[in-house]
C-alpha cells in the first residue's frame, strides 16, 4: 500500500509547502499554511471535457449579444449589467449575516413566478429550514425547487439531468467532490468544484450563482483563485448593525465593474432603494463645521455622499489620522498637499474623516471634498448647506478632472443644491439650471472659493 503524503497548503493563495512555515514562500501570509493529504487525482479524468475545436479566425467569428434574464430584483439587475446571461457564473461573498442567502431566495421566487425553472442548493441549510426563511420573509414561490446535498457527482448529475435556468449554490464551501480526499473548503475542495461547476454551466448554458465565504480580511475565503474562474464577483457590503445593505461589482466580464446596488433590509427581506443619495446625506436641523457633499461616481450612476471631518488639538507626540469609507494613506497624502500649497498645516492636530452611510469611496475624485471638510472643521466655519464638491487634488496643488462631470452636477441639480466647487475642466459649457459652479484649478482657489460662500 502507497504511503499517504501530506503537504502544506496555504489558505491565502493556494501555495503548496512540503513542510510547515509559519509564512507563506508564495503570498507571505502568515500562520496560513494547513496540512493536508496531497491527492493525486487520474490523468484522463478530464479527458471528456476538452474537446478539439478548430482555429478560426477573429473576422469570421460572429459576435452575438448575449441574452439576459432578469432576477425580478431591479437592483441586483443592475448590478449584475442587466441581468444574468446564459451559461453565465457569478460569485456573491459577504460577512456572515449581512443577507447573501436571502437576497438570492428572493431572486429566484421571482424568477419561478415568472415561469422560469430554478433550482436552490443548499449545503449549509436543510430544506425546512429553507422553507421556515421563505415563509417568514413572506415568498410565496410553489414552483422553487430546493435541494440539500453537499456532494459534488451528485449535484452535477441533478442540474445536467434538469437544465434549470439558474442554479444557487449555497455555498461553494461545503460542496466537495470524491475524487478528492482533501476535506471540504480545502483550497483543493474548492478549485475543483467550482471548476467542475463552470464547465457545467459552459456547456450547458445554466446560469449559476455561487456563494462564497469571506475570511477576516474580508477577502473570498478559500483562496481568490475563484475570482479568476467565474465570470462575476459580487461583494455585499455596510454593516451588518445598519439596515442598509450595497452590493458591488468587483469583476464583470458582461458589465461595467464598480457598479452599485442599495438595498434596505426589511422584516420581508432587502428591498431596492432608488434614491440612494438620501441615505448617504445625514440629516441635520442646521449646518456644521466639518461637513461637505460629495458627489461620487458608482459605475453608472452619481451618488452624492456626505463626507464628515472632525479635527482636533492632538494630545499625543504622534497624532492619528482615522479615515473609515476612505482610503488612510490618500489622507496623508492630502494633508501635506493642503500644508504645502494652502498653508494650513495640520502636524499638531487628530484628523478624523467618515464617509456617512458606510460606503466605501475609492477614487480620487473625493480629495477637494475631504481637504474642503478638514478645513471647514479646522476654522470652525461651516460649509453652505446648498454646496456640492468634486475633484482630484494632484500633488502641486492642481485639481485634475474626473470623468462624468455632467452627470454629477445633473444630479446635484436635480436634488435642489445651488452651489457647485468643481474642476476648471469638469465647467459645463451650458448653464444648469439653478446651479451656480464656481470652477477652480488650484487647491488654494478651492478653499478661497469656500470662504467666500461662507
Amino acid at each position: 500500500m502507497a504511503k499517504i503524503k501530506s503537504v502544506y497548503v496555504c489558505q491565502a493563495c493556494g501555495g503548496l509547502s512540503a513542510k510547515w512555515q509559519g509564512q507563506c514562500p508564495n503570498c507571505e501570509a502568515w500562520n496560513s499554511m494547513e496540512e493536508t493529504v496531497e491527492d493525486k487525482p487520474s490523468t484522463n479524468r478530464f479527458q471528456s471535457l476538452a474537446k478539439a475545436a478548430p482555429k478560426q479566425k477573429l473576422s469570421v467569428i460572429e459576435a452575438e449579444d448575449l441574452p439576459r434574464i432578469s432576477t425580478g430584483v431591479d437592483e441586483f439587475d443592475r448590478v449584475l449589467g442587466g441581468g444574468l446571461v446564459t451559461g453565465g457564473v457569478a460569485l456573491i461573498g459577504g460577512d456572515p449575516g449581512i443577507g447573501k442567502s436571502t437576497l438570492l431566495l428572493q431572486a429566484l421566487a421571482a424568477m419561478s413566478a415568472r415561469g422560469d425553472s430554478v433550482l436552490y442548493i443548499s449545503g449549509e441549510e436543510s430544506g425546512a429550514q429553507i422553507a421556515l426563511r421563505a415563509k417568514r420573509l413572506g415568498i410565496q414561490a410553489p414552483d422553487l425547487e430546493v435541494l440539500a446535498e453537499i456532494q459534488l457527482e451528485k449535484l452535477l448529475a441533478t442540474i445536467e439531468s434538469a437544465r434549470p435556468t439558474v442554479v444557487v449554490v449555497d455555498s461553494i464551501q461545503t460542496v466537495y467532490s470524491e475524487a478528492l480526499s482533501s476535506a471540504p473548503g480545502s483550497v483543493a475542495q474548492v478549485k475543483e468544484c467550482a471548476a467542475q461547476l463552470t464547465r457545467l454551466a459552459k456547456t450547458t448554458g445554466v446560469c449559476m450563482i455561487m456563494v462564497g465565504h469571506v475570511t477576516k480580511e474580508g477577502n473570498l475565503a478559500g483562496p481568490r483563485v475563484l475570482e479568476h474562474i467565474v465570470d462575476t464577483v459580487l461583494y455585499f457590503e455596510g454593516d451588518t448593525h445598519s439596515s442598509f445593505r450595497l452590493v458591488r461589482a468587483f469583476k464583470n466580464r458582461f458589465g461595467a465593474v464598480n457598479e452599485l446596488g442599495v438595498f434596505a433590509m426589511t422584516d420581508k427581506g432587502l428591498k431596492g432603494v432608488a434614491n440612494p443619495s438620501a441615505l448617504f446625506l445625514s440629516q441635520h436641523d442646521q449646518i456644521v463645521p466639518g461637513s461637505c457633499v460629495l458627489v461620487t461616481q458608482e459605475g453608472s450612476r452619481p451618488l452624492l455622499v456626505e463626507i464628515q471631518a472632525l479635527v482636533d488639538a492632538a494630545h499625543v507626540p504622534n497624532p492619528r489620522r482615522l479615515a473609515l469609507g476612505l482610503e488612510q494613506h490618500r489622507l496623508a497624502m492630502l494633508l501635506a498637499v493642503l500644508h504645502r500649497h494652502a498653508g494650513i498645516a495640520c502636524f499638531d492636530q487628530d484628523v478624523f474623516l467618515n464617509a456617512v452611510g458606510g460606503v466605501k469611496i475609492t477614487e480620487p475624485a473625493a480629495d477637494l471634498a475631504v481637504l474642503l471638510a478638514i478645513q471647514s472643521s479646522m476654522k470652525n466655519k461651516a460649509l453652505p448647506k446648498n454646496l456640492i464638491v468634486f475633484g482630484e487634488v494632484g500633488l502641486a496643488g492642481e485639481i485634475r478632472p474626473c470623468p462624468r462631470g455632467q452627470e454629477r452636477l445633473k444630479e446635484a441639480a436635480k436634488l435642489g443644491f445651488k452651489q457647485a466647487i468643481v474642476p476648471k475642466a469638469n465647467a459645463p459649457k451650458t448653464n444648469i439650471p439653478g446651479l451656480t459652479i464656481f470652477a477652480v484649478d488650484r487647491i488654494d482657489q478651492a478653499i478661497q472659493a469656500a470662504r467666500n460662500l461662507e
